[in-house]
């Protein structure tokens, strides 16, 4: 079982695995980190160096399944209401096509904070040491694993 020690926020999420389909349910995050104001991003706790993640299956006698981050294709969470605005109002926002190994398409924007003389989309997708990097759409962000995309097509 997890440990629920530190306090969590519960955070609903649809997950797609590598050969297991899409799941719903709800995935947890810290109240607090050291990184930043405020709780723990679903995109930070995929990138913490933990191999495994609790995931609140909402399909009947599931309950919570302890899943292989290398095996989870996207994780998909509502788009949060409040973002920092100052530090946003510094990065580029890139429109992105990302296919992944399975075919499917995602569509939405990358928030690109890096130094100007490395601020391309290929700059973003190569910089972070991180496994996983978020594409943002109105309504949600897709967390997506570097690891099952094909390829990305830069937006106009």
């Amino acid at each position: 079982m997890a440990d629920f020690s530190m306090p969590r926020v519960a955070v609903p999420a649809i997950l797609l695995l590598a050969g297991g389909g899409k799941r719903e349910g709800e995935v947890y995050v810290m109240e607090r980190v050291g990184q930043h104001a405020g709780p723990e991003t679903p995109l930070d706790m995929l990138n913490r160096a933990d191999p495994f993640f609790p995931f609140r299956s909402k399909k009947d006698g599931e309950g919570v399944l302890l899943v292989a981050k290398a095996r989870t294709v996207t994780l998909t969470v509502p788009r949060p209401q409040e973002e920092d605005s100052a530090r946003l109002s510094a990065a580029k926002k890139a429109t992105l096509e990302i296919t992944l190994a399975d075919g499917s398409i995602l569509n939405g924007w990358a928030t690109l904070e890096l130094p100007q003389h490395h601020s391309r989309l290929l700059d973003y997708l190569n910089a972070a040491a991180e496994p996983f990097f978020a594409l943002t759409t109105s309504a949600e962000v897709h967390l997506v694993n570097r690891a099952h995309v094909l390829y990305a097509r830069p937006g106009d």
